[in-house]
């Protein structure tokens, strides 16, 4: 694997971030995991002395940002308008500096469907998939595809609303939960394999980490409560390694992304083939999370971390 190394810190003076929005919680279904990455956020950079404040959801944003209060934005509103280019086109509007990717990235990336295609015309790798509208028949589609499948809203993150289907008898829960859902689904073919994540910060593909959860996947549960989940990083060793880093690098920027992120990867345990699956752009800060763990693998504390986030709003400031 290539050495991961970081250029030395664009900004040494936390006066120069001048007065921060650390920008959490919101009224997505990611409300109550986004209140904890944005409290870890604020932490860290008040503890390096930036001058950071909490502020929750896009509404209080604006008044602060009308009332001459706020200089920059650490976006960490996870889902919804946080993350679908809404925040990322008004703060654009508002010539007001933000972390993490722009409007198309984030409008795109957001859309899980649609990030798929762009790769699958890109020439990257990600599992077969079927498209579900409104009212769509699941049955029809997990017969095309052919089970296993994984079933989940197009929209979401945090694994919210997604069910692991080995058997056409274990749809049904699937098939409720789309039938009061307003938007379009995504049933993808299940990888049988190693689950996968890439972080990406300023440009830099950290080491992949390796998720081996307790039980049989790496569900809301595992993610945010469980303390039996094993991360472990890097998560492949050698050529394989590099390759994953590759193709993340290239599913990042094909995707219009930059400033950070995380790629979610699957590896087929039978072929080796790797299959991108989506893109986070305001990934978790929690104590759970996973880019801190990457990050930390090669010398990177959660401190400097978010101060390097946060730096990249002055270094290529939007405007």
């Amino acid at each position: 694997m290539n050495e991961v190394r970081f250029p030395a810190l664009g900004v040494t003076d936390a006066g120069a971030f001048g007065r921060v929005a650390v920008l959490m919680g919101g009224d997505s279904s990611e409300r109550e995991v986004s209140l904890n990455s944005g409290a870890n956020v604020l932490e860290a950079l008040r503890a390096r002395g930036v001058d950071a404040h909490a502020v929750d959801g896009i509404g209080a944003l604006i008044d602060e940002i009308r009332a001459g209060k706020i200089d920059r934005v650490f976006n960490i509103l996870h889902g919804g308008d946080g993350e679908n280019g809404v925040l990322q086109g008004l703060l654009e509007a508002l010539k007001v500096p933000y972390t993490g990717p722009g409007v198309l990235g984030s409008a795109l990336t957001l859309d899980k469907i649609r990030t798929k295609q762009v790769w699958i015309a890109a020439g990257l790798p990600t599992p077969r998939f079927r498209r579900i509208a409104q009212g769509g028949d699941l049955h029809a589609a997990a017969l095309e595809l052919g089970f296993p499948v994984f079933v989940k809203p197009s929209n979401e993150g945090s694994s919210v609303g997604a069910f692991r289907v080995l058997i056409a008898a274990d749809l049904q829960p699937a098939i409720e939960f789309a039938a009061n859902y307003a938007g379009e689904m995504l049933m993808e073919q299940m990888v049988v394999g190693d689950e996968l994540t890439v972080g990406v910060l300023g440009g830099v593909v950290l080491p992949s980490i390796r998720i081996v959860p307790k039980g049989q996947w790496y569900d809301y549960h595992a993610k945010y409560v469980a303390e039996d989940t094993q991360y472990l990083c890097p998560g492949l060793d050698g050529d394989d390694e590099a390759e994953l880093r590759r193709i993340v690098g290239a599913a990042f920027a094909a995707a219009d992304c930059s400033g950070w992120g995380r790629v979610d990867v699957m590896r087929d345990r039978a072929t080796g083939t790797f299959h991108l699956l989506e893109v986070n752009t305001a990934p978790g800060m929690t104590s759970h999370s996973l880019v801190p763990k990457a990050a930390k693998q090669v010398g990177v504390d959660f401190e400097e971390l978010c101060w390097r986030i946060l730096e990249q709003t002055v270094e290529v400031a939007r405007g």
